[in-house]
């Protein structure tokens, strides 16, 4: 997946650093130019705000809460972001979002799957 926008952002709502880091490698292959990385709600949605992602990508169990918990509280602010879910929980997620969700362990082909759906719709 590559995008010809120049300056995108990304922000990885993830609290095991190993997928995370993994994340943030694949979106830079995928055309990202920045990724922030949180683990908790509260700093995913005060680095949205200081810096509006152009995705995000969220964990379903993260400290202090879910990455729903968290999606939802960004674009409550800010209104839509695309957004996918990379969890070991996928089944969890089963008819509660329309956001593409990519189970872990994660694969390169499903993640850039997944953000082309999210940065489509």
């Amino acid at each position: 997946m590559t995008d010809p926008r120049p300056g995108r952002h990304a922000l990885i709502i993830e609290d095991e650093m190993l997928i995370a880091l993994e994340v943030e490698t694949l979106l830079h292959d995928f055309g990202f130019e920045s990724c922030d990385i949180v683990d908790n709600p509260i700093d995913a949605l005060k680095s949205a705000v200081a810096h509006r992602p152009d995705l995000i990508s969220a964990d379903l169990r993260i400290i202090g809460g879910t990455g729903e918990e968290a999606v939802a509280a960004i674009t409550e602010k800010l209104g839509p972001v695309p957004h996918i879910y990379v969890t070991g929980n996928a089944d969890m997620l089963t008819g509660r979002t329309a956001a593409p969700v990519v189970d872990k362990p994660l694969s390169r082909r499903a993640l850039a799957e997944a953000c082309q759906r999210a940065c489509a719709a």
